[in-house]
């Protein structure tokens, strides 16, 4: 069985959605340290010629708090977030579908951050015909006490999973031949989508139909030590 897990980011680029894709279990990391000036309550999209930053506002934030213990601030209003998505996106080929979708993640009552993020996942892999069961790693008991890769090796035991695959980003914290001495596969997914570049999932879903996302989901190989 292939586990992934990652923290729950706000409309990640779309490796992130590869690698939900590529496993047969991925876990929503929400009791992981909430991370300031990342791509948590935030991401990229492009306007004209421009990046820009479309984020959700969020109260007393702390790198000593987890993600599942931050909240959104209030009042809770999106309304401002839609007219820069529609300003941003309105010529795009696909964006009667594509705002639709970004008003439904918007529309979500949570205020518990991880809640709202887990939905908005949800959300997006209905979106993009991904299938793969999503849980948390909050609710697996104990685990959060451990450290680094020590959580990834007690989540892969009690889930029964013998490969686990993990963002290409995170090749220096995880080492095979360590996986390899519990008895796991570690891989670390290297996308070769046209999308894989540093944009919200947003401006791929904009530019590109239902079919072709679903298509780019596979176009993605293991890099294996």
């Amino acid at each position: 069985m292939i586990l992934a897990s990652n923290q729950p980011y706000f409309l990640p680029y779309f490796p992130y959605w590869q690698l939900i894709h590529a496993a047969d279990r991925f876990l929503v990391a929400d009791d992981f340290a909430y991370i300031k000036h990342g791509w948590i309550n935030r991401n990229r999209i492009q306007m004209d010629s421009r990046v820009i930053w479309l984020r959700v506002e969020l109260q007393k934030i702390s790198s000593f708090k987890l993600i599942r213990d931050t909240f959104l601030a209030e009042p809770l209003s999106f309304s401002d977030k839609l007219r820069t998505v529609e300003t941003a996106y309105h010529k795009a080929p696909f964006f009667k579908e594509g705002y639709a979708l970004t008003e439904r993640i918007f529309s979500c009552p949570e205020r518990n951050l991880a809640l709202f993020l887990g939905a908005s996942i949800l959300q997006v892999c209905a979106y993009l015909g991904i299938d793969t069961p999503i849980g948390r790693t909050s609710s697996l008991e104990g685990n959060v006490l451990l450290k680094r890769e020590q959580r990834v090796y007690d989540m892969c035991h009690r889930l029964g999973a013998t490969h686990f695959v993990n963002p290409i980003g995170g090749q220096a914290l995880y080492g095979f031949d360590a996986f390899r001495r519990q008895g796991i596969r570690l891989s670390f997914l290297n996308s070769q989508a046209s999308e894989a570049g540093k944009l919200s999932v947003l401006d791929a879903i904009m530019n590109h139909s239902r079919d072709e996302l679903h298509a780019m989901l596979d176009q993605y190989t293991f890099i294996d030590g």
